[in-house]
């Protein structure tokens, strides 16, 4: 329990940081709904993808859940990141996983990405879109970080289902990479 008399939840499972400084490390994650850590594997591809613009970048992952995304890119090298989460549960996990490996250069924000999004406060090398599926989230994403979040030449990875059309992209939004890996489609795409 906790102060308030809630049930907190403790975690249930691990991620695994692939390579970089903290390579092989395992961090907790709780169970929570809509949690869906990218796995290793897509999550090897994607930073295979990335690893060429990983040192010294800002990354924002908006949708941080587990953190997978974001701790495997501090491990890599970013210079800074922010973690946006809106379970609070999930929140409070990525703390304590960040405090595990003292990592002062990341900043969570627990809160709706959606609402973060509306006051640009700070543009961004690098950018990982990977809401909870079947939420329809992804246009509203891409919509709010092309007003003033993105920096020159930022690339932006976008997870989602494979099943789901992507339109309405930016014009100025260029695809780099793409797979699909059964019910899931991920993409890079960088802007010009």
């Amino acid at each position: 329990m906790n102060k308030r008399g809630q049930k907190t939840k403790k975690a249930t499972g691990s991620i695994r940081i692939i390579a970089g400084k903290h390579r092989g490390r395992k961090l907790s994650v709780i169970d929570a709904q809509g949690l869906r850590p990218t796995t290793d594997r897509v999550k090897e591809t994607v930073f295979n993808w990335l690893m060429p613009y990983l040192q010294d970048a800002s990354c924002l992952d908006c949708f941080a859940g587990a953190g997978s995304l974001t701790f495997e890119a501090i491990s890599r090298g970013v210079a800074s990141a922010v973690a946006i989460e809106l379970n609070g549960q999930a929140a409070s996990q990525l703390e304590n996983n960040k405090q595990v490996l003292q990592a002062n250069n990341l900043t969570i924000e627990q809160g709706d990405a959606l609402t973060h999004l509306k006051q640009p406060n700070q543009q961004f090398d690098i950018v990982f879109v990977d809401p909870p599926f079947n939420q329809q989230l992804v246009a509203k994403t891409i919509a709010a970080l092309n007003n003033g979040w993105l920096a020159e030449d930022a690339l932006i990875y976008i997870e989602m289902e494979s099943n789901t059309p992507l339109d309405d992209l930016p014009a100025n939004w260029q695809l780099i990479k793409e797979k699909i890996a059964g019910q899931v489609a991920f993409r890079l795409f960088q802007t010009q």
